[in-house]
């Protein structure tokens, strides 16, 4: 009796571990049609950073940014320019392999979930590592991280737009904010992005793991009504 129960168990683990697996491959499905429906279908494999180069940086002053709001109106400017929401998505959720994939371990905006749990796996032998070899590194994550910038699991965990404590701890284990630190801390690593063009990626890649709410405040940013925004999954990846 004991076997058969243990059997039955295990089977029902196995069942829920495929429900979500393909429950996340349609997620990720239907926001790449979102994607490619919005851009006009851009093409897989495509080198994307920064909105596509559309917009410069060169005056974006991170220092001020104390919401995730701030921040996507701080880093997109061309989000004055949007008319519906289809220009939202076109400027907020990358496709194709970003310019810096291979020295953050073959991440990939057309595989969010995979990616999502490389990076959060990475994170913690990452954030050692700079700590103990790159103390300027790690001091300069801190003043972005550690603040309200929006480098956070903000929409599946409630911890607000501050994912990590003044010292530099988690305030949240989930997948996803492990995932955004790591991002933060590899391309200060090992790019020479100024911060407010890793805080551009990060909100970029946020609004892969949460594309329903980032496209949202976008809207909602650039003056467009996002009331009725309800074509796109509320989060990508498990917590």
């Amino acid at each position: 009796m004991e076997e058969k129960t243990t059997t039955t168990i295990l089977v029902s683990l196995l069942v829920l571990s495929a429900l979500l697996i393909a429950f996340n491959q349609y997620q990720v499905s239907a926001l790449t049609g979102m994607v490619d429906s919005a851009s006009g279908g851009v093409s897989k494999g495509r080198i994307s950073f920064g909105g596509g180069g559309t917009a410069s940086l060169d005056k974006a002053d991170t220092s001020q940014i104390t919401s995730t709001a701030m921040a996507i109106k701080t880093l997109f400017p061309e989000l004055s320019q949007i008319t519906d929401e289809n220009d939202a998505i076109a400027i907020m959720i990358p496709t194709g392999t970003p310019e810096y994939s291979e020295a953050l371990g073959g991440i990939t905006f057309d595989d969010p979930v995979v990616s999502m749990e490389y990076l959060s796996k990475w994170y913690y032998s990452l954030k050692e590592e700079v700590k103990q070899q790159h103390p300027d590194v790690w001091q300069r994550y801190l003043g972005l991280a550690a603040r309200p910038t929006g480098i956070s699991c903000e929409y599946c965990c409630g911890v607000g737009p501050q994912g990590i404590t003044s010292d530099g701890e988690l305030r949240c284990g989930c997948a996803h904010n492990p995932a955004a630190q790591a991002i933060a801390l590899g391309l200060m690593l090992n790019t020479d992005y100024s911060d407010a063009e890793v805080l551009r990626e990060v909100m970029r890649w946020k609004t892969i793991f949460f594309p329903k709410n980032m496209v949202a405040l976008a809207m909602d940013v650039a003056g467009k009504d996002a009331s009725q925004l309800q074509s796109l999954p509320g989060m990508v990846g498990g917590c």
